[in-house]
């Protein structure tokens, strides 16, 4: 365990809330294309700017998991078990992750500004696929430091293809996180990108003159629900999708 909080710390991100950590190329390309084959077609929610998906299930009206279903095996392998051995859900009711969120953001869709609130233990790991975006982080609440104009500090987390965020204490729950709707992603640079040292590929986005023209992106953004319901157990039995 102590080799593995080790491994985390080199990959906190320094120019950031407390307890973000940025791990490049958490898992390859060969894996990456296996979870893009594996998303189910028919399963997408459209949204006005985005679809999604809720694996295994959608959260009940009381903000609950239905305990009969289990996260299918290819989100379970190598992602969500690879996540579970950072460590980073030891103290969560449950140990590991029990729900994963699948987001689809085309170019020039985002996300307002948000958070994730109270149905989760405060650490989320998000997987991002496909396409690099920035992710804007913005404090609640106004603080000391350099701020933007309503008087709140903000970061630019730039999520490659393969990555992982993962976001704990303060950083879960002092601030919001949202995606910008653009096409493309200007003035990357190490002043302006808060996990730049962090990054696996900086040289493609200093080619590109700091610009990242997005793509498809799939987030995979994975949690343990607080509440799990007993009462799928009882209606439908023991399931795995």
């Amino acid at each position: 365990m102590a080799e593995m909080e080790d491994y985390l710390e080199r990959h906190r991100i320094h120019d950031a809330p407390p307890s973000m950590f940025y791990i490049p190329n958490f898992i390859s390309q060969e894996e990456e294309t296996y979870i893009l084959n594996k998303i189910p077609p028919k399963q997408w929610i459209s949204l006005s700017h985005r679809r999604l998906q809720s694996l295994p299930a959608r959260l009940t009206a009381s903000n609950a998991l239905i305990a009969s279903i289990d996260l299918p095996d290819w989100l379970l392998k190598p992602a969500a078990q690879r996540i579970t051995e950072l460590g980073i859900f030891k103290d969560s009711p449950h140990g590991t992750v029990n729900h994963c969120l699948i987001n689809e953001y085309l170019p020039g869709q985002g996300i307002m500004p948000h958070e994730d609130g109270s149905a989760y233990h405060p650490v989320v790991a998000t997987v991002s696929l496909g396409s690099s975006v920035v992710l804007d982080v913005t404090e609640k609440a106004n603080h000391e430091g350099t701020v933007n104009s309503d008087g709140r500090r903000s970061w630019r987390i730039l999520q490659e293809p393969r990555s992982l965020l993962v976001t704990t204490g303060s950083a879960y729950t002092d601030t919001l996180h949202g995606i910008a709707e653009v096409k493309e992603d200007l003035d990357l640079r190490p002043e302006t990108v808060a996990n730049w040292d962090l990054l696996g590929n900086q040289e493609s986005v200093i080619e590109r003159g700091g610009r990242n023209e997005r793509e498809t992106r799939i987030s995979l953004t994975f949690r343990d629900v607080l509440k799990v319901s007993k009462v799928g157990m009882k209606i439908f039995g023991k399931a795995k999708t």
